[in-house]
């Protein structure tokens, strides 16, 4: 089994911190998966977003086999409020445990990305992506995992010219979970943690600092249920968050935020349809 990508490393403790809050604007999702060789389309709306359109919206198409063609798959294919594309397409079969993907925006030749990923060595996942027209303009990564620990390597364009590499590295232990992250030319610093309380209850936290400024941000939180969040973080501002289960295939969620130091509050409500 390949381990996670270098970006996930922290995931465990930043996705209970994170994910589903929504504590402003309104929002209506919708996923449809269709009898057109295994198509889905997605929406999202917002609702009241700003004077000019009350209703900008974000349509996005994945099809597993794209006019009957097995060759590829296009993952994503999107378009935003403003009228701009982006387009993800991938193919798994050139050769054992490798991917090739090209992103493009369909739109500057010279933003076309190609990526590719292999997992063919055992708990190895290394990837590495450029611009089509200039590929000093890179990202390359790798992560390995043995047993319980999983440590990553990113690099980008900087290390030719002197450069340092991100760094990171997890640790699992039953409910116990911890990573650590350091990035830009190894100058500032990224610990997570999380625990996982009870089968219902897990709590996280997070915490960053630089080598110049020390300490700078920290956030705690609590994810009950997989349905209800709360979080309070350094700024001063604290969120709550709640997903209700209408029926099968439709759930709302609401939050609110509160900012200590301004004394506003937010809040907000996206309905999901599946």
């Amino acid at each position: 089994m390949a381990p996670v990508k270098f970006d996930d490393i922290p995931k465990e403790a930043t996705s209970i911190l994170n994910d589903d809050y929504q504590t402003s604007g309104y929002q209506l999702k919708t996923k449809q998966k269709t009898n057109w060789q295994g198509a889905v389309f997605s929406t999202q709306v917002d609702i009241f977003a700003d004077d000019k359109c009350s209703t900008p919206t974000k349509l996005t198409w994945k099809l597993p086999k794209p006019f009957g063609c097995t060759y590829f798959c296009v993952d994503k294919l999107e378009m935003d409020k403003g009228g701009n594309f982006k387009l993800e397409a991938s193919k798994d079969d050139l050769a054992k445990g490798l991917k090739v993907e090209v992103k493009s925006d369909l739109a500057d030749l010279n933003k076309v990305v190609l990526a590719k990923t292999y997992t063919g060595i055992d708990q190895t996942s290394i990837k590495f992506e450029c611009k089509a027209t200039n590929p000093k303009d890179f990202t390359g990564e790798v992560t390995y995992q043995q047993k319980q620990v999983t440590g990553g390597v990113k690099l980008g364009a900087s290390i030719l010219k002197g450069g340092l590499p991100d760094v990171g590295m997890r640790f699992v232990q039953g409910p116990f979970f911890a990573a650590l992250m350091a990035s830009k030319d190894l100058s500032t610093f990224a610990a997570s943690a999380a625990y996982k309380a009870t089968p219902e209850v897990k709590v996280a936290a997070t915490a960053s600092a630089t080598k110049k400024g020390g300490f700078s941000a920290a956030t705690v939180g609590v994810l009950c249920k997989g349905l209800y969040r709360a979080k309070a973080s350094t700024d001063g501002s604290v969120c709550a968050s709640a997903k209700y289960i209408i029926a099968p295939g439709v759930s709302a969620l609401g939050g609110v935020k509160y900012a200590s130091k301004s004394g506003a509050v937010s809040y907000g409500l996206q309905v999901s349809l599946e």
